[in-house]
């Protein structure tokens, strides 16, 4: 597993990469850009909505200190360009870094950091979860509410060591992580200007490190502590975020119900098909598909509003 990056060497990591990244947008309508948009498994279509003939495209490798992707349906590219009728000025993040990938959280928060030195002041952050409250169908839209961070309170977090006085406080609240505001220009854009009809959930987002889809008696575990959709990314990125004084506005996409009841009895004897409703990346990838044109739709009108 990485560790972490001694505190000069990452300062200097940020600020070469802020230069890096500043060179190539200079005098572009992107200089200014004030949103940035994380994009989720199957959710890379977002940027399909800026205008093209405004796109910067930047490859993680071109980027120092930036890692590179490796999971399907992640890019890894940052693209720039103009959102929505009103022009908003736009960073999109193509594919993001997974701790399960290898990487430290550092190193997976850094484009982030990045952001931030570009003077972005909000995030939107969007995902593929899956569904731990029984309500809850694949397909729907869960706006987070709030986390429970279960590697950061077993020691596994974003701003663990040395704090970056400079962005901010050693002690960080995070009972107001999620933006209100957001969140109601997101429920009203969707249903009220936009007359989707598509269920939009507002909940408690579980982040588990990963790779593994999270065993039975681990979702009924989730259940039990507050946690209405579960995923392996988001929460290192928000909080960094938080850190770094941004606005944040997250969004699950539903794409599976998870299996929390118990597995067959060797004692039953006609038992259930134990790979019924067995949750895939394929599945994930599907459902995010089918879904992402209404995400893409809803995004694009809160942004406009920003």
């Amino acid at each position: 597993m990485a560790e972490s990056i001694p505190l000069e060497e990452y300062s200097r990591q940020l600020e070469h990469a802020t230069a890096i990244v500043n060179s190539k947008i200079k005098g572009t309508p992107s200089q200014d850009s004030r949103v940035m948009i994380i994009c989720g498994s199957g959710l890379g279509g977002i940027a399909s909505t800026l205008d093209a003939n405004t796109i910067i495209e930047i490859p993680y490798s071109d980027i120092p200190g930036f890692k590179i992707s490796t999971v399907q349906g992640h890019a890894g590219k940052l693209v720039f360009g103009l959102m929505g009728t009103n022009k908003v000025p736009v960073m999109c993040m193509v594919g993001r870094l997974h701790f399960y990938e290898g990487y430290s959280f550092q190193e997976t928060t850094f484009p982030v950091r990045v952001a931030c030195k570009l003077g972005i002041s909000i995030v939107i952050v969007t995902n593929a979860a899956g569904g731990i409250n029984p309500s809850y169908n694949a397909g729907e839209l869960m706006l987070i509410e709030d986390h429970v961070n279960l590697p950061g309170l077993a020691g596994w977090h974003p701003l663990r060591g040395p704090n970056l006085d400079n962005f901010g406080p050693r002690f960080l609240p995070l009972s107001d992580a999620y933006d209100h505001s957001l969140r109601s220009l997101f429920v009203e854009t969707a249903q009220r200007e936009l007359g989707l009809t598509r269920k939009i959930n507002e909940g408690t987002y579980f982040f588990a490190a990963g790779p593994t889809f999270e065993s039975r008696a681990e979702v009924r575990a989730i259940r039990a502590l507050g946690g209405d959709a579960v995923g392996m990314s988001t929460v290192p990125e928000v909080i960094v975020a938080r850190h770094c004084g941004m606005k944040v506005l997250a969004l699950s996409l539903i794409t599976n119900d998870a299996v929390g009841e118990k597995p067959p009895s060797a004692f039953s004897k006609n038992p259930k098909a134990l790979e019924d409703g067995i949750a895939s990346h394929a599945e994930v990838l599907k459902t995010a598909d089918e879904a992402s044109e209404d995400v893409k739709k809803i995004i694009e009108a809160v942004v406009n509003h920003l």
